[in-house]
């Protein structure tokens, strides 16, 4: 289908945020918001944004890809992925004023940016918001790179002749050692807190995972670990517990990829996972690939 492509003004708390609106010849009643991961601007890694923009546009579906308050050509002070909301809240308003066909709205975000997707939801429970699409979700803390390291690089070290070697002989260093014990130690951390505390931004993100009535895709690549972090604490935290069995989730693994999919080969997965979604998303049905 043909698209085009032009620039979108709209305002923000004060402020002037700057997005590009990819726009087919007749859209979908969906439309996708492409939030970034930070800190980086519209374009993405290797032009990652620009491309999947153009690739869904030319299946029918407007994406409006835009940066955040005090990045690339916003205006406003620079903030993180827990305060874009409004942000996100300004895009889609954005989307709809552009295109009054659009009706439904699907979140897209890779590494924090997925984790503002499930952040805004949990805020603002905007009932435009029908699809999650979230790629490789940050989840970072101390206690949660701990595990995944000591599970996905300490455990496999441990397995090497080539380690024993080398510590038998002197040739492994102290410090490498207490790093090694000290990961250990962070595993057993535990992530609880006080009631009276603010929610941590992992535990408002599960929240925002089993309240959201829409459909969720999760892609995660292969080679990246951000998502066996994530794939760790989901499986470990109380409070992320039956997540990746979510009846309106549809999971992929993509082996091999990298964490911003740079491979054409692995950029062109994700791209026919998503249209398929979409697809599926957009009609109402679910099919579940676990």
């Amino acid at each position: 289908m043909k698209y085009t492509e032009e620039t979108a003004l709209f305002a923000c708390a004060g402020d002037t945020l700057l997005g590009i609106l990819a726009k087919p010849e007749t859209p979908a009643e969906t439309g996708v918001i492409v939030i970034v991961g930070g800190p980086q601007y519209r374009v993405g890694s290797h032009r990652q944004f620009v491309l999947l923009s153009r690739a869904l546009a030319a299946a029918g579906y407007a994406v409006l890809r835009f940066d955040y308050r005090g990045m690339g050509d916003s205006t406003g002070p620079q903030r993180d992925f827990e305060a874009v909301s409004a942000d996100i809240a300004a895009a889609i308003d954005a989307l709809q004023q552009r295109l009054p066909s659009i009706k439904k709205v699907a979140l897209w975000g890779l590494c924090d940016g997925a984790s503002a997707a499930l952040l805004y939801c949990h805020e603002t429970h905007d009932p435009r918001v029908s699809g999650l699409c979230l790629l490789n979700p940050w989840v970072r803390s101390e206690a949660s790179l701990a595990r995944t390291q000591v599970k996905h690089y300490y455990t496999q070290r441990l397995l090497q002749k080539e380690f024993w070697l080398k510590l038998l002989s002197g040739k492994v260093a102290l410090g490498a050692l207490g790093g090694f014990f000290q990961k250990i130690r962070l595993t057993t951390s535990g992530s609880n807190q006080p009631a009276t505390e603010k929610k941590s931004f992992q535990h408002r993100m599960a929240t925002a995972w089993h309240s959201f009535s829409g459909h969720i895709l999760l892609l995660l690549s292969g080679d990246d670990y951000t998502a066996k972090e994530f794939l760790e604490y989901a499986g470990e935290e109380p409070v992320w517990k039956n997540a990746l069995t979510n009846p309106h989730l549809v999971r992929h693994a993509l082996q091999g990829a990298d964490h911003t999919f740079s491979a054409a080969k692995s950029r062109t997965m994700v791209e026919n996972l998503i249209l398929a979604w979409l697809i599926s998303h957009a009609n109402g049905s679910q099919n579940d690939t676990k």
